[in-house]
């Protein structure tokens, strides 16, 4: 009988304390059988996604999602909640088994975040994750896209309510995370992550004093 209570913290413990934790989540699922049962197979069909290989050289989701972990490890002293940028970092993709699906040739996952944001509520639940743990994570998941909304000024930019829902250099950072999960980065590749962020940032920050002055 699986432990699901040991589990939860197992992940969490290897989230948090190792410097690579893909090589833990890797393992696992290769090896052990909690691969077949819910709801770890709600990261174990991440494997099963494709993505664009323009975007995402790395392959599948589930190698983008162990990459962005890797990367998050790196920088989780930055975060204001470490625990939750390293569970935002394990599950911000796990929509996109709902949501990609090839239209004309292209491999796209329109509103994955969306979709991600109540998978991630399900899968937490289902470990008995704190409440308070499941909103945190479940909200960095559900706003770790508007870094490019925001920075090409697309429709679906909603900073105001992002803003209230986030820490907003927490969604920045999982947001680098997630830029920089990815294959064949360079040093250039990296510094223009690292400049759209602070571009993310200042445009947040721009709306916000905006939306002040106004009120005053």
């Amino acid at each position: 009988m699986i432990d699901f209570k040991q589990i939860f913290y197992d992940f969490e413990n290897h989230l948090i304390t190792d410097t690579q934790p893909s090589c833990y989540f890797n393992q696992i699922f290769e090896n052990l059988p909690i691969s077949t049962v819910y709801p770890f197979t709600m990261l174990n069909d991440l494997k099963k996604v494709n993505q664009s290989s323009k975007y995402h050289p790395e392959g599948n989701v589930w190698n983008h999602t162990m990459l962005v972990i890797d990367n998050a490890s790196a920088r989780k002293k930055q975060s204001h909640n470490p625990k939750a940028l390293m569970w935002a970092s394990l599950l911000h993709d796990i929509g996109k088994t709902s949501a990609t699906k090839v239209r004309k040739g292209r491999i796209t996952a329109y509103d994955h975040d969306k979709f991600g944001e109540k998978m991630s509520v399900e899968f937490l639940s289902a470990l008995n994750a704190d409440k308070k743990l499941i909103h945190k994570v479940s909200k960095m998941v559900r706003w770790h896209m508007q870094i490019l909304f925001v920075v090409k000024e697309l429709p679906f930019a909603d900073i105001e309510t992002m803003l209230s829902e986030v820490d907003l250099e927490d969604i920045a950072l999982l947001s680098l995370c997630d830029r920089l999960g990815r294959g064949n980065m360079n040093n250039d590749t990296i510094s223009d992550e690292e400049n759209n962020v602070k571009i993310f940032m200042e445009k947040c920050m721009d709306h916000l004093h905006f939306n002040i002055s106004k009120r005053n």
